[in-house]
This record gives structure tokens, C-alpha cells and sequence, in this order.
């Protein structure tokens, strides 16, 4: 069996859907207390809309100082060489380098 999904977004809302609610809101509420309930609720967006706004503007100014701490690890001297450590270095002879260059070039 097909099931039918059949929840309502509100872009699916019509002009009949609106004015239904609008009589059902007249009848409950009555005609004296729908002006206070709509500015209670203006009011209610308002003040949401500009609390939202200001952590989404808190949020923004807080991540340039994110960005600018300095997360490198401290670095230290090298230690000094010792004399066994220097003379076990070995340094390439210019024949050995000039048959990697030669080995690196395109045949002829």
C-alpha cells in the first residue's frame, strides 16, 4: 500500500486556510482582545528576531579572535653538535651531483 503523507507546509497555506483561522481567533478571542493579541505577538517576533540577531552578530565578532590566537608550539634552540656528530657528516662529492643531473636529463 501507498502511504500518503499528509502534513501541510506552510507554503501550501491558502487564502481560505487564513481566513478560517482569522474566524476561529474572532470567535475564541472576540473582537476587543485581537488587537492586544496581535501586537503581543508582533512584539514576541520582534524581540526574538533581534535576539537572534545579536548572537548571530556576537558570534561574528568573537571569531576574529579565534583566528588571530596563536597556536604555534614554542620552539627551541637546536642543540649544539657535537665533535663526533660533525665529522660523521658526509658531503657529496660534485661527481656524484653532476651524474644526478645527468641522470635527470631528457635522452637526446
Amino acid at each position: 500500500m501507498i502511504k500518503e503523507n499528509h502534513e501541510m507546509e506552510l507554503d501550501d497555506l491558502s487564502i481560505t486556510h487564513i481566513l478560517l483561522i482569522a474566524v476561529v481567533a474572532l470567535i475564541l478571542f472576540g473582537p476587543n482582545k485581537l488587537p492586544e493579541l496581535g501586537r503581543a505577538i508582533g512584539k514576541t517576533l520582534r524581540d526574538f528576531k533581534n535576539g537572534a540577531n545579536d548572537l548571530m552578530s556576537a558570534a561574528t565578532e568573537s571569531e576574529p579572535e579565534k583566528a588571530r590566537k596563536d597556536i604555534t608550539p614554542p620552539t627551541q634552540p637546536p642543540a649544539p653538535a657535537s665533535a663526533s656528530q660533525q665529522e660523521s657528516v658526509v658531503q657529496p662529492s660534485p661527481q656524484a651531483s653532476e651524474q644526478q643531473k645527468d641522470s635527470r636529463r631528457l635522452p637526446e
